[in-house]
């Protein structure tokens, strides 16, 4: 492995006693011990956080993204070994710290949250989750004074899901102010995929060891009338994180509709099982026969065989692609010439449960209003909050926001920072004490 892809932007490294950790491992724990990590555990995933003692939460996701991450390694190890000991870690700590870390920029209340924080940082740079996520590892986590986490680049670049500004993607169409928060559409106000302007110079640095071409050709886009552009290319490492991460919400999400009672058999059979059957794939259409049983049997453990085997596919299906030879793509850079990716037929199965899980259980009503409800929390403590935050900010967060104030830099960034830095319940808690009459307060008192 080229060494530039394991140097950090803060050179100075603390040198431990006998420690004999990779680069990739002390990524890891740094993620692992991060608060915005412990955050997840109180952080919406499909359904509504502290509904249920059952539920995954973004933490649990986050786990088991992380071991399906390291089972497609496994296996792409096993498949293509020539390519692999060129171009992967000797172990799995890499992709590991990427899937934990791949979710710890969601805001509360999922995506209701993070149509919130776009609408509030219109004028200021927009707000999306992965660029938080980048943000949070590469500035905010306060593992170091100025460089956050202070990841390899190589970690970066596999958390970089989108590889381009927030404002080199918006539509021309503004998002349009309204009278009123209630007002308000998601669907009228979903952020486009990428970075901040804000953290430009860190985008930079992680792309400096690109030749002009790559770099250029990496952060390309394709061009959409009305609707946000979008980027084309993801990093070797993001294509397995990406591939973890879906498979993770099509069947361990819909694992928890199906025990609580979300989602029913005949529904299911309509549009899972009949379409997988018409698959060209002995497997598909052989467990297809069964599935429904034993996903909504009362005995768990078919359950658990049903889930298992779903994954087991899904990730042994994997291929390695090279895109120069299969999409007359010509990247210098083996990390983004190399991609992860999923045979047509398995991209069509996986696509049938993402479809499922979005239509029968995200799309729901009783979902959707508590998302809503937590949209309307999302924005009206920003508004409190930038009203006036030399008041109503704590004591970190105020001083982060007069440092950027001096600089000239974007004030609002820090407000979004730390509403985003929130669990439901945090955000709960404090939108009582500002807004609800009581004796009594709801605010926790620690220092996010």
């Amino acid at each position: 492995m080229n060494n530039i892809w394991l140097t950090r932007q803060f050179t100075k490294v603390a040198t431990r006693r006998q420690d004999h950790r990779s680069p990739f491992q002390r990524d890891r724990a740094r993620i692992l011990h991060s608060a915005a990590f412990r955050r997840l555990q109180s952080k919406t995933q499909v359904m509504g956080s502290g509904q249920s003692d059952f539920y995954r939460t973004r933490l649990t996701h986050s786990l088991e993204a992380a071991q399906i991450g390291s089972g497609i390694s496994a296996q792409l190890r096993d498949k293509f070994p020539d390519l692999t000991a060129t171009l992967f870690p000797e172990n799995d700590t890499l992709i590991e710290a990427i899937c934990l870390a791949h979710d710890i920029g969601h805001p509360p209340f999922g995506h209701g949250g993070e149509v919130a924080l776009h609408y509030m940082m219109r004028d200021f740079g927009g707000f999306e989750g992965n660029g938080q996520t980048f943000r949070i590892v590469s500035k905010l986590e306060p593992y170091s004074e100025n460089y956050g986490m202070n990841l390899a680049r190589r970690t970066l670049l596999g958390l970089m899901k989108y590889p381009q500004t927030i404002d080199c993607l918006s539509s021309s169409d503004q998002v349009k102010t309204l009278s009123s928060h209630r007002q308000l559409k998601a669907a009228d106000c979903h952020p486009p995929k990428g970075l901040f302007l804000d953290d430009e110079e860190t985008l930079n640095w992680v792309l400096a060891p690109l030749n002009l071409e790559d770099k250029s050709l990496f952060q390309q886009t394709t061009q959409h009338k009305n609707k946000h552009n979008k980027t084309l290319f993801k990093s070797l490492d993001c294509s397995i994180m990406e591939l973890a991460d879906d498979i993770a919400y099509g069947i361990h999400d819909l694992e928890d509709a199906i025990v609580t009672g979300v989602v029913n058999q005949n529904d299911f059979e309509e549009h899972v099982v009949k379409q997988l059957k018409v698959l060209d794939d002995e497997w598909l259409q052989e467990i297809s026969e069964t599935l429904t049983q034993q996903l909504f049997s009362q005995q768990h453990h078919l359950q658990k065989e049903a889930i298992g085997g779903l994954v087991n596919y899904l990730i042994t299906e994997i291929v390695l692609v090279d895109l120069n030879e299969a999409d007359n793509i010509n990247f210098s850079e083996p990390l983004l010439r190399y991609n992860a990716q999923h045979p047509d037929i398995a991209k069509k199965a996986l696509q049938i449960f993402k479809d499922f899980v979005l239509q029968f259980v995200i799309k729901q009503t009783a979902i959707q209003q508590i998302e809503y409800r937590g949209q309307q929390v999302v924005m009206e403590l920003f508004e409190a909050l930038a009203s006036d935050p030399e008041r109503l900010l704590p004591i970190n967060a105020k001083a982060r926001y007069l440092r950027a104030k001096a600089d000239g830099t974007n004030c609002h960034r820090i407000i979004a920072d730390y509403v985003a830095g929130m669990t439901d319940d945090y955000a709960t808690n404090l939108y009582q004490t500002l807004f609800v009459p009581s004796n009594q307060s709801h605010y926790s008192w620690s220092n996010l």
